[in-house]
């Protein structure tokens, strides 16, 4: 759903108009020049039923009549990184758009991670040649009259990137709303390390900086909110402030990190996501598949049947899934 901004663009040289996904709590930005029309979306959703295992198009759809309706020419399909959470509705964008998709070059090594824990083809390229444009930190993207540029912000996962647009970032699962916090750590070759030094970067950006989050969990029950600033985040964050050490946060992260549950869709997005969101190629049957590991990060094999006492994870005191 197209969520109203609560701040005025009306200086600004671009607009930038944000859509939620409840289900995954998941924000997509649409970002153009209403002078040139000349516009980017940064990272949009396929809807997928986990119980039928079937994809929709209701909220990519969304994201593709509002383009449509402004008269815009999207240039890029922009992914933050291979999110856990959600599958990407970027093939249904470039498709119809003639667009590219973008994302962090470093998707070669979260390629190459899944590939193995997938068990994927050997024909699977684990090079990044999936998506269009690889970018790196410090990289100039021109999209007509938009200039993008990247920072590297690992720490959810290796590929992270944070785009730059003008005097807006927009952080992905780095950084979230200063009430809320930053993106979890416990994804393979995710680091909490690496995610301060990433955030320190942000930090190191002018406090007016306007920050778009890729998620909001809406704390306490409060309102959808996807816009903050580096000075708010710097002041109020509750999990990484300008005065926050790096033992502080990595201790309080990696513990926080050990009680979440995975996110219900970690295995059918990321196994989508590393692919430039494309679906699995059908079977002989014409039936698409995705691979599903069993136990891959709770221990052994057969846990809890072939020894019955290692069976100690009680699902009623697991944290609601999803949660980065």
């Amino acid at each position: 759903m197209r969520l109203q901004s609560k701040f005025d663009q009306a200086n600004k040289p671009f607009t930038i108009d944000a859509f939620y996904d409840p289900d995954t709590y998941t924000l997509t930005f649409v970002v153009y020049d209403p002078k040139t029309k000349d516009a980017v979306v940064i990272d949009p959703v396929l809807d997928y039923d986990p119980k039928a295992s079937s994809t929709s198009t209701e909220s990519v759809k969304e994201v593709a009549a509002y383009v449509e309706e402004q008269g815009l020419k999207l240039h890029y399909i922009m992914e933050t990184h291979a999110h856990a959470d959600h599958l990407s509705g970027s093939q249904f964008l470039a498709k119809k758009f003639n667009s590219k998709v973008v994302i962090g070059a470093n998707i070669k090594a979260v390629q190459s991670l899944f590939k193995g824990i997938f068990d994927l083809p050997e024909d699977f390229n684990t090079d990044g040649s999936q998506f269009d444009v690889l970018m790196n930190e410090g990289d100039i993207l021109e999209a007509g009259t938009l200039k993008i540029g990247a920072i590297a912000t690992p720490g959810h996962t290796p590929a992270d990137l944070t785009y730059v647009i003008d005097d807006a970032i927009f952080t992905g699962d780095a950084l979230f709303m200063h009430d809320y916090g930053t993106g979890r750590c416990d994804f393979p070759a995710g680091s909490s390390e690496d995610l301060y030094d990433s955030i320190q970067k942000l930090y190191a950006l002018p406090d007016e900086t306007r920050v778009f989050v890729g998620h909001d969990y809406q704390p306490n029950g409060r309102e959808v909110l996807y816009e903050t600033t580096i000075g708010l985040s710097k002041t109020e964050n509750p999990q990484l402030n300008a005065k926050t050490t790096k033992e502080e946060f990595v201790q309080m992260r990696d513990s926080r990190d050990a009680t979440l549950a995975a996110p219900r869709l970690l295995f059918q997005s990321v196994q989508v996501n590393i692919d430039a969101g494309q679906l699995p190629t059908p079977r002989d049957n014409q039936i698409r598949y995705l691979r599903i590991p069993v136990n891959v990060f709770r221990g052994s094999e057969q846990e809890g049947i072939d020894d019955p006492s290692s069976a100690d994870l009680n699902e009623a005191e697991v944290p609601r899934a999803n949660q980065l």
